[in-house]
């Protein structure tokens, strides 16, 4: 996926360095542990949203599925681990969702926490989604190819759910120039982290 791809398609500023497959696939029961924890946290955010917003309609409706299909991703992915005998392995940092959770507003507007909470799944979608697909480009396993693609099709659509969500409860402008935002500050956060074969994002 070239810079022009990232940007057109998920909105990206900066691709993932082209490095990083190449140490995932050194590092595979990491790689797997570490999206098992992503997918089962995707799980768990929506779950929140849906406790914390009970009173937005459209938001329980639209992410009840998502809390299915993401657990349904752990389970992929456990099952992948148990094929390979691998072993799952503790959750670890997250680096690089911390180093966004910095930019997320805390005070001020119940909107604004309420936008930021949105656009931060959004971005986190969109970067895992571009994760899958150089995972699905670059691998030696042809297994574990197709295996990601199906993950990259399956959360592609993920991150413009989050985006229309907020669109729904905010004015269409400021959605936008908050994502825009958002998005200069994620490639700052991509171009700072150490490049790592045994983390998801």
């Amino acid at each position: 996926m070239e810079t022009n791809d990232v940007k057109n398609i998920l909105g990206l500023h900066l691709p993932t360095d082209p490095r990083w497959v190449n140490l995932a696939e050194i590092s595979l029961e990491d790689i797997l542990t570490d999206h098992a924890y992503c997918e089962q946290k995707a799980a768990t955010s929506c779950i929140s949203l849906i406790q914390r917003y009970s009173e937005k309609e459209k938001l329980i409706r639209e992410l009840s599925p998502i809390v299915t299909e993401e657990w349904g991703h752990f389970r992929l992915v456990l099952a992948e681990l148990d094929k390979r005998k691998l072993k799952l392995g503790r959750q670890r940092k997250d680096d690089y969702v911390n180093a966004l959770m910095i930019f997320q507003k805390k005070d001020g507007h119940q909107d604004d926490r309420f936008l930021d909470k949105l656009l931060i799944f959004a971005l986190i979608e969109a970067r895992s989604c571009e994760r899958f697909k150089r995972l699905s480009e670059g691998l030696d396993d042809a297994y574990l190819r197709n295996f990601y693609r199906r993950f990259m099709e399956s959360e592609a659509g993920h991150y413009h759910l989050f985006i229309e969500l907020a669109e729904t409860y905010i004015d269409k402008a400021l959605v936008r120039k908050r994502w825009q935002e958002w998005l200069t500050y994620e490639a700052d956060v991509m171009n700072k982290l150490e490049v790592r074969g045994d983390r998801m994002h």
